[in-house]
C-alpha cells in the first residue's frame, strides 16, 4: 500500500522542474541532474524498489500455487529494477539505468498477472483487476520499448506501463487487509489449516461424495429400467432358401 508513496513524490519533483510534461516528458528524467527535486525522485525509486520486494517476500502465506511463487519471483525483480534505476540515473549510466526500467516494467506487468492467479482462490474480483492491469501494463511496456507512443507521447506511454504496478499492488493490499480477520481464522499462527478449516473441508468432502454417489445410484437406476436388446434367433441350418437358384446365384429373386 505504501507504494502509492510514488505519485506523492513525482508530482512534487514535477512542480519544481519547469515545463515538465506528463506526456511528452519520461519518469526518469525527475532524477536527472537538471530536475531541482532529482535527490527526492531518485530516493523514492529506492524506497519504491525496497516496497515492492519486501511486500512480495510478506504476502507469501496469502499467496496460492505456482502463481504466488511467480509472484514473489517477478515483484522481487521488478522492485530491484526500480531500486538501481534511483541509483543509476538515465544521464550517469544510461545502459544499466536502461535495462533496469526494463526489468521494472516488465517484471512487475507480468508478476501482477501472477499475482492476480495467486489471490483469486480468496477473491475473484481482485484476480481479475489484477490481471487487467497485467495484461495493460504488459501492452504498454512493449510499445514503449518499441517507440510506438500513439496518441499518448513518450512520457504518457511510459505512465501507462508504470503507473499499474503500483495501483494493482496498491489495491491487493487493501483487499488483502480486509480479508485478513477471515483468513487469520482459518489458519494457525504457521500458516496450517485451522481446525475450523478442516471442519469445513471434511464436510465438503463428504457433500461431494454423497453427490457422487448419488449420481451413480440414478445412473444405475437408468440402466435398470432400460431392458436389453433380445438377440435374433439363429435361421434353422437345413432350411433353404427357396429363391435361391444353385445353377445361377445372380438371377433375380422372385417376391
Amino acid at each position: 500500500m505504501l507504494t502509492l508513496q510514488f505519485f506523492v513524490v513525482e508530482a512534487i519533483a514535477a512542480s519544481r522542474f519547469g515545463g515538465y510534461s506528463y506526456a511528452e516528458d519520461t519518469i526518469s528524467d525527475l532524477g536527472t541532474a537538471v530536475s531541482p527535486a532529482r535527490l527526492l525522485m531518485n530516493g523514492s525509486f529506492i524506497v519504491q524498489g525496497v516496497l515492492i520486494a519486501a511486500g512480495a517476500l510478506l504476502l507469501g502465506p496469502g499467496l496460492a500455487g505456482t502463481g504466488g511463487r511467480l509472484t514473489r519471483l517477478l515483484l522481487t525483480l521488478s522492485g530491484i529494477g526500480v531500486l538501481l534505476v534511483g541509483i543509476f540515473p538515465s544521464d550517469g549510466d544510461g545502459g544499466v539505468h536502461a535495462v533496469a526500467a526494463g526489468v521494472h516494467l516488465l517484471g512487475g506487468a507480468i508478476g501482477l498477472t501472477a499475482l492476480a492467479y495467486g489471490v483469486r482462490p480468496r477473491s475473484e474480483g481482485l484476480g481479475t483487476t489484477l490481471a487487467a492491469l497485467g495484461l495493460l501494463g504488459i501492452i504498454a511496456t512493449i510499445f514503449f520499448g518499441a517507440a510506438v507512443f500513439l496518441f499518448l507521447g513518450e512520457g504518457g506511454t511510459e505512465r501507462v506501463a508504470a503507473y499499474v504496478l503500483p495501483i494493482g499492488l496498491a489495491a491487493a493490499g487493501i483487499a488483502l487487509w480486509r480479508q485478513k480477520d477471515d483468513w487469520l481464522a482459518l489458519t494457525n499462527a504457521d500458516g496450517t489449516p485451522s481446525r475450523r478449516q478442516l471442519r469445513e473441508d471434511a464436510r465438503l468432502q463428504r457433500a461431494q461424495q454423497a453427490a457422487a454417489r448419488d449420481a451413480a445410484l440414478e445412473a444405475a437406476a437408468r440402466g435398470a429400467a432400460t431392458p436389453a436388446p433380445r438377440p435374433a434367433a439363429p435361421a434353422p441350418a437345413d432350411v433353404q432358401d427357396d429363391d435361391f437358384d444353385p445353377d445361377d446365384p445372380w438371377a433375380p429373386r422372385r417376391r
